[in-house]
């Protein structure tokens, strides 16, 4: 079994240590994907310098170098992020935007820089459009390059005009649970294959 490496961006509006629904659906993801031996790692995008712009360094400060450095390191990616008014926060965004400077970046063998990479999503909120923001995720990452694997999203949203976010329900409910499972075992299996046999070079 290969060594793998997991690392959450979690787009929470929310700075740490403050608790936020985004990062505890996202620890949930990773405490799956602990038990079956991946190395796993979080940061919270709002804790960080991120600079607004489409390079893969904005310079004066800009962190996000750092995070990319952890996410090329990494064998799945997890990206977590809550709706507003109906959309992604304006992170996860930003996000897709620092990420779209390695459309046009390469390994040694001239493939996309995120192939050979497994992308998941999750997504939290306290009213509808969690397949809307699923969808844009799923098609953001591919673009760039990452592998989505079966049911490779996860998402909870409350009722309609009431406040009950995910950190408040006292217990998972049993369809969340059961989509976490699945999306880590299917994660890691593909990861698997891919660091065994990658995707062929143009």
């Amino acid at each position: 079994m290969a060594n793998l490496k997991a690392f959450a961006l979690i787009c929470t509006l929310t700075p740490s240590p403050a608790e936020s629904s985004s990062d505890l659906m996202a620890n949930r993801i990773l405490g799956r994907l602990e038990e079956q031996g991946v190395e796993t790692s979080s940061a919270r995008v709002v804790d960080h310098n991120i600079a607004p712009g489409v390079e893969v360094d904005m310079g004066n400060g800009d962190e996000w170098p750092e995070l990319r450095r952890r996410i090329l390191e990494a064998d799945i990616l997890l990206l977590a992020a809550p709706i507003w008014v109906g959309h992604m926060s304006s992170l996860g965004q930003r996000v897709f935007e620092r990420l779209d400077a390695d459309l046009s970046s390469t390994d040694d063998e001239g493939r996309p820089i995120m192939y050979n990479k497994v992308a998941l999503t999750a997504v939290v909120g306290n009213e509808d459009g969690a397949h809307h923001v699923t969808a844009e995720m799923h098609q953001g990452l591919n673009d760039i390059g990452f592998t989505v694997p079966a049911q490779g999203g996860v998402y909870w949203v409350g009722e309609a005009m009431q406040t009950v976010d995910f950190k408040d329900l006292d217990r998972i409910p049993d369809p969340v649970a059961s989509t976490i499972s699945s999306m880590t075992a299917n994660a890691v299996h593909l990861a698997q294959s891919l660091k065994s046999a990658r995707y062929p070079a143009p």
